[in-house]
């Protein structure tokens, strides 16, 4: 083991789990995270503490789960409570930086980061505020979503060069460093994010003749559950398309995930030629996932697999190599991950992750993990609970779900009414209990969202804002 261990966290926005040549996925090309996954462990089952942008963020940056941090929305974002491992690294003396996308409130707040570069935070410091409004039908135009796709420039990828630049020359900058601690590097793109317009070179690697169908798409496997079918219906992309744009937006997809990769090679290169690449640990995940498409749902926003799993590799010393994990992950796993490589000391907080490092070696196999959803177009908070072969998702004052994930991994089969497996179903409810309680978890979000409404003028006010679809860059 080296003496001094360095961390490089590589982040995405909205990349499913499947959407790469080593997950096993027939069409889309990701050379460079294949070649991590190779010299690394992939985490098979890792899942979001929330399937939207800011809360996820959140619980990666604190170790805590969503209803502990109480950044519920992409209203209520980080403003550097609680403390994040950033900051658990910086007291004790590294050198802790980000580059590109935070998704935090703004640079007026101590995030735990000594330079943020190229920032991207939520809008105007409010975020999406009509989100906050739940229980109102959307009022945003969604055929905008289906107007930008296909081949061409956009401002998301632009931006995301300038990230590889940036983190290019930090890494060169970084040899000459005189601080002998460990540093953790931050380096956060937009893609595969929507817009859904992708440089025509990775466009043209999936001609619309070779791209497979989107997946669920007749009636009896459309989602059943009311409240999936509110959030389906409150953002219904997929009526503005057609059968050649509903394919052209998918390809689109699978060529911003190849665009990432090929960000993601140019960084591990200039990693490689800073010549520290054998002290360094490397750490590529995302903040959720998206449908694609699949069951006519678009985006993220749901508990299925598609939104709420995302893909999970870890690199570096004393990682085996080509290695596979089963073991239960989450987003709340970095932050112990990242204090353990380094060798800090954190505080007495008692938080829900644990370091990837120890699933490696065989810790946490009986865990269960939780992803939570209240945003905007759910009636309700709508919690997750991952665990053995179960998933268990519940909805305060409607029907629970229940998967078995091992018969059933397309999550087409809900068991939650069938009495044969009422035990199964108890057992999982307690599980989830014995972490939070739905009931009392959703009346705090909606009461702290209530809070901030009218902070914020009220819902007239709200309604009256401008709508839009996804954070401008500037």
């Amino acid at each position: 083991m080296p003496d001094k261990v360095n961390v490089l966290i590589l982040f995405s926005d909205e990349h499913r789990h499947d959407a790469m040549g080593c997950a096993g996925h027939a069409l889309v090309k990701t050379p460079h995270l294949d070649q991590l996954a190779s010299r690394g462990t992939r985490f098979t089952r890792a899942y979001t503490p929330s399937p939207i942008c800011v809360p996820a963020r959140a619980a990666l940056a604190t170790g805590q789960y969503v209803n502990k941090n109480r950044c519920w929305s992409n209203a209520q974002a980080y403003q550097g409570t609680p403390l994040s491992w950033g900051h658990q690294l910086l007291r004790q003396g590294h050198r802790v930086d980000s580059i590109g996308k935070l998704h935090y409130r703004g640079s007026d707040y101590d995030n735990g980061f000594e330079n943020e570069i190229l920032p991207m935070y939520i809008r105007d410091g409010t975020g999406w505020i009509k989100g906050l409004l739940r229980d109102h039908e959307a009022v945003m135009d969604v055929s905008g979503y289906t107007r930008e796709i296909g081949p061409g420039k956009n401002s998301y990828t632009d931006y995301d060069l300038e990230v590889t630049r940036s983190a290019r020359t930090w890494l060169e900058d970084a040899v000459n460093a005189e601080n002998n601690k460990p540093w953790v590097l931050f380096v956060s793109w937009l893609r595969p994010h929507y817009p859904l317009i992708c440089p025509e070179a990775f466009y043209e690697l999936y001609p619309l003749c070779e791209m497979d169908k989107a997946r669920f798409m007749s009636e009896e496997k459309l989602p059943q559950h009311p409240v999936t079918q509110t959030i389906r219906r409150r953002f219904n992309y997929d009526d503005c398309f057609d059968e050649v744009t509903r394919q052209i937006a998918r390809a689109s997809y699978y060529g911003l995930c190849s665009f990432l990769d090929a960000q993601i090679g140019e960084v591990l290169n200039a990693l490689e030629h800073s010549e520290q690449a054998d002290n360094t640990l490397v750490i590529y995940t995302s903040d959720h996932g998206d449908h694609n498409g699949d069951r006519r749902m678009w985006t993220k926003m749901s508990l299925y697999d598609e939104s709420s799993r995302v893909p999970m590799l870890l690199s570096g010393p004393q990682i085996p190599k080509a290695k596979t994990v089963e073991t239960l992950a989450s987003l709340v796993d970095i932050y112990p991950t990242v204090l353990q490589a380094v060798g800090a000391e954190d505080d007495e907080i008692d938080r829900p992750g644990l370091a990837l490092q120890s699933l490696i070696d065989g810790a946490g196999a009986d865990r269960g993990v939780v992803s939570e959803y209240h945003d905007g177009g759910s009636p309700v908070g709508m919690f997750m609970l991952r665990t053995g072969r179960w998933k268990y998702n519940c909805y305060p004052g409607y029907p629970p779900e229940l998967f078995d994930l091992v018969s059933d991994p397309d999550e087409l089969c809900d068991l939650s009414q069938d009495r044969a497996y009422a035990a199964d179903l108890r057992q999982c409810h307690d599980e989830m209990c014995a972490l939070l309680d739905p009931s009392e978890v959703n009346d705090l979000a909606f009461a702290d969202q209530a809070e901030l409404i009218e902070q914020l003028g009220g819902v007239e006010m709200i309604l009256g804002s401008e709508e839009f679809d996804h954070t401008p860059v500037r």
